[in-house]
């Protein structure tokens, strides 16, 4: 319980710059994610097996959400979107193995969404250059810094939900543990680690679909 408020503690440095567990734990996330692609890209048939068939259906099932949301036009971020929830997804997912939840620290879902934030005005500036910025001083132009302010709450938001629904569970699994026998901190893994984990993955990617295509229209 006392690790989980603490913090993530600091593994190795590197140049002097610590690296801490959950910064460890992505890049087991990373690798884990490479090794799956490089293993299902080799086995790609013209007739496709039992895997190759899951798989395929996943990929289309997920286009088909990035085109429902985007649109027809915004269908090549479905490689994006798809790498973006399977990331935060196994991260989500893996104290269930038994390490420590990397969305469960601030600086990683955070990461992420400043990650969204720079997509959101890359993509809008891509598709409506300048004018874009037009939209800051909008509808009045002493409305500006409200509207900075606004730009500046994404990122703070879309971290803070993610941190905050993460670390909850993380806590709430640490008390269940101590405080029962196996059977109920098992039962409970399967909502804190599991569903929660798939939830909050998908509640956002979901926003950042929304924030880049609202962006770029």
């Amino acid at each position: 319980m006392e690790d989980i408020l603490q913090g993530p503690k600091t593994v190795f440095t590197i140049l002097g710059y610590p690296v801490s567990e959950s910064v460890v734990n992505t890049w087991i996330v990373m690798v884990v994610l490479i090794i799956l692609a490089l293993i299902f890209r080799r086995r790609l048939e013209l007739r496709p097996g039992k895997s190759q068939n899951i798989a395929e259906m996943l990929v289309e099932g997920f286009s088909g959400i990035v085109t429902s949301i985007m649109g027809e036009a915004n269908a090549g971020f479905t490689p994006f979107f798809g790498t973006l929830f399977l990331l935060i997804l196994l991260s989500n997912i893996l104290g269930i193995f038994g390490f420590r939840t990397p969305t469960a620290d601030i600086n990683i879902t955070l990461a992420y969404a400043l990650v969204t934030v720079f997509s959101i005005h890359f993509y809008a500036l891509k598709a409506k250059g300048f004018g874009y910025l037009k939209g800051f001083v909008q509808p009045l132009f002493f409305l500006l810094p409200i509207n900075i302010i606004g730009e500046l709450a994404r990122p703070v938001s879309l971290s803070m939900r993610l941190f905050g629904n993460m670390l909850g569970g993380s806590v709430i699994m640490a008390l269940i543990s101590g405080a029962v026998s196996l059977f109920v901190p098992a039962v409970a893994s399967i909502y804190f680690d599991l569903f929660s984990g798939i939830l909050q993955s998908f509640i956002f990617t979901m926003l950042s679909m929304v924030f880049i295509s609202l962006a770029k229209d």
